[in-house]
């Protein structure tokens, strides 16, 4: 089993920054894509930012050229860096690593909680 956890959320003004972090514990072999989704109230889940084990990257058109999401690959961490920020990226956000927990076993989607990024002033 593997147990992600987030961490970083809070309050901030328009235009201010946070940073999100989330690690993971649990029976890892390899990870292959490591992301972050948010969702609004009365929205659907959707996709932030993804990171491959390469670290390319793919973005939302809506945070584009303000968050950037980087990955550690030793330490099964990722990270998004969140700029500029803006009311209506007020959301719940989750982090979501790909995993193989075994060398034989297939890849298998697991989530953190999530942590609430509130925007206002």
């Amino acid at each position: 089993q593997v147990e992600l956890v987030e961490s970083g959320g809070g309050l901030v003004q328009p235009g201010g920054s946070l940073r999100l972090s989330c690690a993971a514990s649990g029976t890892i072999f390899a990870i292959y894509d490591m992301g972050w989704f948010r969702q609004a109230p009365g929205k659907q889940r959707e996709l932030v930012a993804k990171i491959t084990p390469g670290g390319s990257t793919n973005y939302a058109d809506s945070v584009k050229g303000r968050f950037t999401i980087s990955r550690d690959n030793a330490k099964n961490t990722v990270s998004l860096q969140m700029n500029t920020l803006k009311p209506e990226d007020t959301a719940v956000y989750y982090c979501n690593y790909n995993v193989w927990t075994t060398p034989l076993s297939s890849r298998m989607d697991y989530w953190g909680k999530g942590t609430l990024v509130t925007v206002s002033s």
